[in-house]
């Protein structure tokens, strides 16, 4: 099955920012356990982070984070990958096993709904309540003009 990139970057990208807990959950709740060989066991390393002056300058370094990677194997041949911020091993393999099971097309449709969308849904009920915080500590500055200042 041919999977266009847009889409695979959206389950990617749900599967990357996932709370390892839901998505162990959503797994249980759905019964996945497929049979899988680990090519490249969970490993944990650091990544250089770059950022731009302003956001559209010269490059910098900002730091370094930890990023755990996994590969594996269904054992129809199906490779799934996954990297993942943080130390949690059993997250990124967990990821992994997602990713081989959405490119195969007897699981995508049922998968896309019942998974990567409540990771969605929980990811923009993250966003939207971090917005509401820093928002209620928001404070506009302005200032009055005097009529003798022209």
């Amino acid at each position: 099955m041919h999977i266009d990139t847009a889409t695979r970057q959206r389950w990617m990208r749900a599967l990357s920012w996932s709370n390892a807990e839901t998505l162990n959950a959503l797994m249980q709740a759905l019964k996945l356990a497929p049979e899988y060989t680990l090519i490249r066991a969970p490993e944990t390393g650091l990544m250089q982070i770059q950022a731009r002056m302003g956001g559209t300058g010269n490059r910098f370094f900002a730091g370094d984070t930890t990023l755990t990677r996994a590969v594996v194997r269904l054992n129809s041949g199906t490779l799934g990958y996954s990297y993942l911020l943080g130390r949690n091993k059993q997250h990124a393999e967990r990821c992994a096993v997602v990713d081989a099971l959405l490119q195969e097309l007897a699981h995508f449709q049922t998968l896309m709904e019942t998974l990567i969308a409540p990771l969605e849904a929980e990811r923009e009920a993250q966003i939207a309540a971090r917005r509401a915080e820093v928002n209620a500590s928001r404070v506009d500055f302005f200032t009055l003009v005097r009529g003798d200042n022209e």
